[in-house]
């Protein structure tokens, strides 16, 4: 049997094993005690080993991409409250009262179960991915399908979603609002500097 070793690229852990069997001239005894030990010296080399950088260092450790895991004592800059039943000018009024007591922003959001650009969105902000590019903010979560008539009552209407739109001083909508986004991995990061600019302009 031929010796067999893995591909290793520097930084990475290798698992290699090489033993090269054939006929051999000990004695029986001597080819046991020989068996035993490259069987030994097999199972050692699949022992996890950090392998050196090429100037001889070792590598820094790899750490979790970002968002990848997320501690349980933590919490997202972005929290989405779901919208109560009721006159959404009285509900927006309630949740703005909480969110300038918390020091937070308060947008209004619409989106809908199947609009993927509110929900990679929804995802991101959730795994605290946007954390690092928002600022601590409240959104007052409304779906387009279930509330569509309390909202355009508001004056809260988009003709694209998902919708982020500034609260006016009496609750119903300021006329200030972005709208719509794109497909894929990057919608979320998309959306990020039209909120910021939504959010400067309040």
């Amino acid at each position: 049997m031929v010796g067999v070793e893995s591909e290793q690229r520097p930084g990475e852990y290798s698992c290699k094993s090489k033993a090269s069997w054939g006929r051999s001239s000990l004695p029986s005894a001597g080819r046991a005690f020989t068996f035993l030990a490259v069987a030994l010296l097999s199972l050692a080399g699949c022992t996890e080993n950090r392998l050196k950088e090429p100037d001889g260092k070792s590598p820094e450790p790899r750490r979790p991409t970002l968002g990848a895991t997320r501690t349980n004592d933590v919490t997202p800059r972005i929290r989405f409250v779901p919208a109560a039943a009721g006159d959404v000018v009285g509900v927006v009024n309630a949740e703005r009262a909480k969110a300038m007591a918390g020091q937070r922003a308060l947008l209004v959001y619409v989106g809908a179960g199947w609009c993927e650009p509110c929900q990679q969105f929804h995802r991101a902000a959730v795994r605290g991915d946007l954390d690092g590019d928002l600022p601590a903010l409240t959104l007052l979560e409304f779906d387009a399908d279930r509330d569509g008539e309390r909202l355009r009552a508001a004056g809260y209407a988009s003709t694209y979603i998902p919708l982020f739109a500034l609260p006016g001083d009496g609750g119903r909508a300021s006329g200030k609002f972005i709208e719509g986004g794109i497909k894929g991995d990057a919608a979320a990061k998309e959306i990020v500097p039209r909120l910021l600019k939504l959010l400067a302009s309040g």
